[in-house]
């Protein structure tokens, strides 16, 4: 992917202390109220915030697709950039969001500033002419708060365009750390201990299977097993054939994309291996996701394959979330136990507007300041890999996310199916991964997703 040219961070970053001149004016203090109802002209609590100036009067519009009542602490995140400077941000949360969007933008009535969830989009949007440029004040928070990375994912032809906002992680593999601590089970750091560790558990007979898995998901029944090909991928392949792969410099059935699959295969479709509480491994494909972990808390496999997202439903079955809980988590192994390829997901904040009241929002939602806001009013289930984040304001499977988020050695990478066109990432790619754990070979199942990329 095209990367945004450092010469741009540096001048913006260059010229973040003068933020007021990129944001066309700031005041020596700012409008509005504080939290307790107080002036906020001198306020400490208001000092990062008078780079942004008076913008009393000043309205926003936010639009995402995270809605009620997820949607809340979003809302109360924005308190102190409106109680600071004066402004009013207007939030709008649609289960459409996608399709409105692009029917919004095109009607001339676009929001301010929307979440955007898929770089894919984001490109979209540019190319159709909609979403203007980050500011010089945007660039220089991507620039100090987030890695090479992340910012790329925001950048269109090496033009930033969106700064990151929230984050999720899926390399991990959940398990019951009770169970491993009973059986002198240590935590793998490298693939070959993992699959060392899993040839152990199926010889102890402690468990029906070492593992257990779900990618059942209505239509959109496949997506697990394509996540578990994404991070092996990163893990054999390395970062720069992933990039290759997501943007079809490489043919989706090129042969380090089929030795990856046979990787995943060594596990997934194994019979010593899986499906522990569940049948064998044709049922990993009639499993619904949302089950496919839950045997471990009844000692009937050891460990599932999932993002962080996966606690609430672990949370949902009575279990507790901890190191030295019911369940807990690891960091899916590399291969060589020292790099640190992690594959996750997030939302980049795109602006429909450049109004200064527009790029002063934008610029606070990829400071340190908000997301240190939003963690402090959120509950479990939401992270970022904002470096200016405080780790401990997170907690259980959330803090280690962020505590991998933020590792200077992650290399991050999005969720693979979220890059491709939409007939492969959403189509092909997850059907024919389900008719890959049925029984079909890996070659005929990267050939009939290969044949299915567009052309144009």
């Amino acid at each position: 992917m095209s990367s945004s040219p450092r010469s741009r961070w540096l001048m913006a970053a260059a010229g973040a202390s003068s933020l007021a001149l990129a944001l066309t004016g700031c005041s020596s203090s700012s409008g509005g109220d504080t939290a307790a109802g107080g002036d906020a002209s001198g306020s400490s609590e208001c000092a990062a915030y008078e780079q942004y100036g008076d913008l009393s009067g000043k309205s926003i519009t936010v639009y995402t697709s995270i809605v009620a009542p997820e949607d809340q602490p979003h809302i109360d995140s924005y308190k102190p950039f409106e109680e600071c400077t004066g402004a009013s941000v207007s939030y709008e949360g649609s289960k459409e969001f996608e399709a409105q969007l692009k029917v919004r933008a095109a009607a001339g009535n676009p929001p301010d500033i929307a979440y955007i969830p898929q770089p894919g989009l984001l490109a979209t949007l540019v190319a159709d002419g909609y979403v203007v440029p980050a500011p010089d004040a945007v660039a220089a928070n991507v620039d100090e708060y987030w890695g090479t990375d992340w910012a790329n994912y925001g950048s269109v032809d090496g033009t930033l365009y969106a700064a990151p906002l929230g984050a999720n992680v899926k390399s991990f593999v959940w398990y019951s750390p009770a169970m491993f601590a009973d059986n002198g089970w240590e935590i793998p750091t490298t693939w070959d201990e993992m699959l060392t560790l899993s040839d152990t558990i199926a010889a102890s007979g402690v468990v029906d299977k070492p593992w257990c898995a779900g990618i059942g998901s209505g239509d959109a029944t496949g997506w697990p097993a394509t996540d578990w090909v994404e991070d092996v991928m990163l893990r054999v392949n390395g970062p720069e054939v992933y990039d290759q792969w997501v943007t079809h410099e490489i043919p989706f059935n090129d042969p380090q994309v089929a030795a990856a699959v046979d990787q995943v295969g060594n596990i997934l479709k194994n019979d010593a291996y899986v499906n522990g509480g569940l049948g064998d491994v044709k049922t990993v494909a009639s499993t619904a996701f949302q089950d496919g972990g839950i045997p471990i808390l009844s000692g009937q496999c050891a460990m599932h394959r999932q993002a962080s997202f996966y606690g609430s439903n672990f949370a949902e079955a009575g279990a507790t979330i901890a190191p030295d809980g019911d369940v807990w988590a690891f960091y899916l192994p590399s291969v060589d136990g020292t790099s640190k390829p992690t594959l996750g997901g997030g939302e980049f904040v795109g602006a429909f507007s450049d109004r200064p009241e527009v790029q002063a929002f934008q610029a606070y939602l990829a400071s340190a300041e908000w997301a240190n806001a939003k963690a402090d009013v959120s509950p479990a289930g939401w992270v970022t890999a904002n470096k200016g984040a405080d780790p401990t304001k997170f907690e259980g499977i959330d803090q280690l996310s962020v505590e991998i988020l933020q590792d200077p050695a992650t290399q991050f990478r999005f969720d693979g199916s979220d890059l491709m066109p939409a007939a492969v990432g959403a189509g092909t790619f997850w059907t024919g991964m389900t008719d890959w754990i049925t029984g079909k070979s890996t070659q005929d199942t990267l050939d009939f997703i290969e044949q299915s990329w567009p052309t144009e």
